[in-house]
């Protein structure tokens, strides 16, 4: 029997993840990217004198997939700092000062009512749309409220529920606007409730999961290692233009006019870069409304380096240029480097100090910046997003909808993944884990 072939189009953590599974079944692959490096969305590089991340950063072992890979690839962790002084703005232009203690009093409350349900929708979280699937037998009532649930954003949950302050809306608002990358007033509602139960649906683990742990040596130290245990051709700079596929293989066309041939393909371009690529057959109209629409993730992340240590966390409601800035790394030149999570990446120039003073300002403007710096993955060709995260109605009608294209062209990444979709690695690991294990068994029943 002739050794089937795969092409995996992508070298972030799904495609090198898919890559790997696929190599150790013992098929041929390769790997094409368009960039000139490896790793996708997840980026460490040098800048302000350190490795820095300019995409994926916190890791936990909550995250199954990704704790697996620390532990094979032996990478330490260490914990961000906490924080000592907690600055948010409220909407009407006032700036309060406290401690985290304080800030936790406020967003507890408000976070349960946006969480309720959560477990009953998920009661197995990595098995998200087991309330829509035939496989549920509850009450009818509770599928209608997960849909209607969806075409709501947390905020509309908070409004509705009357119980809350202006305070507490406009701290959910900074909150979620980070959380989703994107307008808070326009995810779904059912992503920040799969969140809480894949963290027992408590908050403080939730935070702990998504913002506390980084990798001592950044990705880097876990995308390099992957690529080192791949046997197989990594082409960098290498644009794919058009994919034909069919249920009998796949014919793939590079920038360059090159033309490969494959038993099957693994997409795992996001969805904001899709359009990039040429489908023949077109995709499916329902994976290409999706396409058309895009993600709720159309913000950006930031670095700041100011003069002095200081342990700060602060919070400003959406449009603020950053939502959520929060000290990381404390230099010995005395400086303190911030990150900072923002929902419109065309309201901030990430590489301007102007525009980080500006930033730091609506917290304390007595705190000078000196540096600044980031990625604008949203403008990036190849991502054309931040990380995934779902627009009201996407939940039951989005991301899934990538599952199965009846052809041997194949989807992952982590838009696709059952469990830690956008916001770290995990959902990347899992989708290309997933995808390359159907594709082995496809190939061992054609066998």
């Amino acid at each position: 029997m002739t050794k089937k072939h795969v092409v995996v189009v992508g070298a972030g953590f799904a495609g090198l993840m898919a890559a790997r599974e696929l190599q150790a079944a013992g098929i041929s692959v390769e790997i094409i990217e368009a960039r000139d490096r490896i790793g996708g969305r997840a980026w460490t590089e040098e800048r302000m004198g350190r490795p820095l991340e300019l995409g994926a950063t916190w890791v936990h072992w909550y995250q199954a997939h990704t704790w697996t890979e620390i532990v094979r690839y032996n990478q330490p962790i260490v914990a961000s700092p906490e924080p000592q002084t907690v600055y948010w703005n409220r909407s009407t232009g006032e700036t309060c000062q406290g401690t985290m203690d304080e800030v936790d009093a406020l967003l507890r409350p408000a976070m349960a009512e946006v969480f309720a349900r959560g477990d009953e929708y998920f009661p197995n979280p990595l098995d998200p749309m087991w309330i829509l699937s035939d496989r549920y037998d509850g009450p009818a009532e509770l599928r209608e409220q997960f849909l209607a649930d969806d075409q709501k954003s947390v905020l509309d949950i908070i409004r509705e529920s009357g119980k809350f302050s202006h305070e507490q809306l406009d701290l959910m608002s900074s909150y979620w606007a980070a959380g989703y990358i994107g307008n808070p007033d326009t995810g779904s509602s059912l992503m920040a409730k799969q969140w809480a139960a894949l963290s027992n649906m408590d908050l403080g683990l939730l935070d702990d999961i998504t913002l506390k742990f980084k990798l001592v040596n950044g990705m880097q130290g876990i995308y390099n290692a992957m690529a080192e245990d791949l046997t197989c051709n990594i082409r960098l700079n290498t644009p794919v233009t058009k994919v034909q596929h069919t249920t009998d293989g796949v014919s793939l066309t590079l920038e360059d006019g090159e033309v490969i041939t494959a038993d099957a393909t693994i997409v795992t371009v996001p969805a904001g870069a899709m359009n990039t690529i040429e489908f023949s057959p077109a995709l499916p109209q329902k994976m290409q409304k999706v396409v058309d629409r895009g993600w709720n993730s159309k913000g950006a992340k930031i670095w700041i380096k100011i003069k002095g240590h200081h342990k700060i966390l602060g919070y400003a409601p959406f449009p603020a240029k950053m939502s959520v800035v929060r000290s990381e790394y404390f230099t010995d030149d005395n400086t303190t480097i911030l990150v900072g999570f923002g929902g419109d990446h065309s309201a901030v120039d990430l590489n301007d100090t102007a525009v980080a003073q500006e930033i730091i300002n609506q917290f304390n403007p007595e705190l000078e910046v000196v540096d600044s710096t980031g990625h604008d993955w949203v403008a990036d060709k190849w991502s054309g997003q931040a990380w995934g995260t779902l627009q009201r109605g996407q939940f039951s009608d989005g991301w899934d909808n990538f599952k199965d294209t009846g052809t041997q062209m194949f989807f992952a990444g982590t838009e696709w993944s059952n469990g830690w979709r956008g916001v770290c690695i995990d959902g990347a690991l899992e989708s290309g884990m997933i995808t390359a294990r159907r594709i082995i068994q496809d190939f061992r029943q054609q066998a």
